[in-house]
């Protein structure tokens, strides 16, 4: 397959954010950070995304059973993507779901932003699929997490060396806001401050 035409950096018109697995069950499955952290930083991709207008594809695994439904926050903020959700019935890796990446790749757009509840299981498989398939991925690493800092490391390590861009929401919302004067950055740092760093804002308040 040919490898699309990468834009040399990660903008709001070239990108869409993948939300794989955000549900209230599966979040049970982080141990090695906070994972009320990571449902706060998911929570702030979606946020960011509803700002900037940048496609959105939201992908569940067996709602029915343990794993449980999206983040109800996600839903809220997202309700179109939420509703056009692709849900999977048991395929591990959402990108060789077909109607995931069918999905994904009807966005248009070659900048991947990732982030899937597991860095282990939900996030390293489609990371590393799409990233061999030449498209930019950047994997949000405080919107992800695993049950032992031993898995996180493997899973990072494994993504890295395929050429997945590792990255923190903070610093994806500043390479993509690249002037906090602007309308769209003054949203974003705004954002920031009241979810991102919640405590921060406070402070500053």
């Amino acid at each position: 397959m040919a490898s699309p035409s990468i834009p040399a950096r990660v903008t709001a018109e070239n990108s869409a954010l993948l939300l794989i697995d955000h549900q209230v069950g599966t979040m049970q499955l982080i141990k090695n950070i906070d994972r009320d952290l990571a449902a706060r930083q998911s929570i702030a991709l979606a946020k960011m995304a509803q700002i900037l207008g940048i496609p959105v594809v939201i992908t569940s695994s067996q709602e029915e059973n343990a794993q449980g439904p999206i983040l109800p926050e996600i839903a809220a903020i997202l309700p179109e993507a939420y509703d056009a959700r692709v849900k999977r019935r048991g395929v591990v890796n959402a990108w060789a779901y077909p109607e995931f990446r069918d999905a994904v790749l009807a966005t248009g757009r070659k900048h991947l932003i990732m982030a899937g509840v597991t860095t282990d299981v939900c996030l390293i498989f489609p990371a590393i699929d799409a990233a061999l398939e030449g498209f930019a991925v950047q994997a949000v690493m405080d919107a992800s997490g695993s049950p032992s800092d031993l898995s996180e490391e493997f899973a990072r390590q494994r993504m890295h060396d395929a050429g997945v861009v590792l990255t923190a929401t903070n610093t994806l919302m500043a390479e993509i806001a690249q002037d906090w004067s602007t309308p769209a950055g003054q949203q974003l740092i705004g954002l920031l401050f009241s979810d991102v760093f919640p405590a921060l804002g406070a402070s500053i308040a």
